[in-house]
């Protein structure tokens, strides 16, 4: 399925490093761990880092019902999410050419703020289970008052850009010819530490399969 190629979802600068299937937003997405949320808040534009889940082409944020971003979504803004993952940093022959390798995602949408009760559920198990999976089942869930104190927000994927550049650099012939530069990929690569047990943990608390286990997939 493709994605939607609106006015403002169209990608012009770097066009043939544009995605065009559904799948590669859902990869970026899903390889992600933090978003960007965009919107105006009080008239003035303002830009905040969260977690997030997806849910088919729902993607599902959430924070305090005291941050006022979060209820703005009431009325329905119009909101810009990303999301970025770098692989790595392009030496080029000149400064000029020197780039990143990295996959993008650029979401439009009005954000929705979720009120029932099973989709809040739903949203919040999302999130969890794409941070930190397995913590659903293993951890205490949300009580009552966690419940009422925590704001759920929806944003519809269904406009959206995907961008991805890869492979080295593309330098001048002359520069080429030169050769008085090294030029190539330097690749980042991501990966989990062993894990840190919390100090008041009883002694000899194992560390559980579904943390022990974790593998980076970005």
């Amino acid at each position: 399925m493709n994605l939607s190629t609106t006015e403002r979802s169209t990608i012009r600068r770097g066009a043939h490093r544009a995605r065009t299937d559904r799948a590669d937003l859902h990869a970026v997405l899903d390889a992600g761990l933090v978003c960007h949320l965009g919107m105006q808040v009080d008239g003035s534009p303002r830009v905040l880092p969260t977690a997030y889940g997806r849910d088919g082409d729902t993607l599902y944020l959430h924070g305090s019902t005291g941050a006022r971003s979060l209820r703005a979504a009431d009325e329905r803004p119009e909101v810009c999410v990303t999301v970025t993952l770098v692989d790595g940093i392009v030496y080029a022959r000149s400064l000029f050419h020197h780039s990143v390798n990295y996959r993008s995602a650029v979401v439009h949408s009005r954000a929705r703020r979720v009120t029932d009760p099973d989709e809040v559920w739903r949203a919040l198990r999302v999130i969890t289970e794409h941070l930190a999976p397995g913590s659903w089942e293993h951890a205490r869930q949300p009580d009552r008052k966690e419940l009422a104190a925590t704001a759920v927000v929806a944003v519809d994927l269904r406009e959206a850009s995907v961008k991805v550049r890869e492979g080295g650099a593309n330098d001048d012939p002359e520069d080429v010819a030169a050769a008085t530069a090294w030029a190539g990929v330097l690749p980042l690569r991501r990966s989990w530490g062993e894990p840190v047990p919390n100090p008041d943990l009883p002694p000899g608390t194992e560390v559980p399969s579904h943390v022990r286990e974790r593998r980076w997939t970005g």
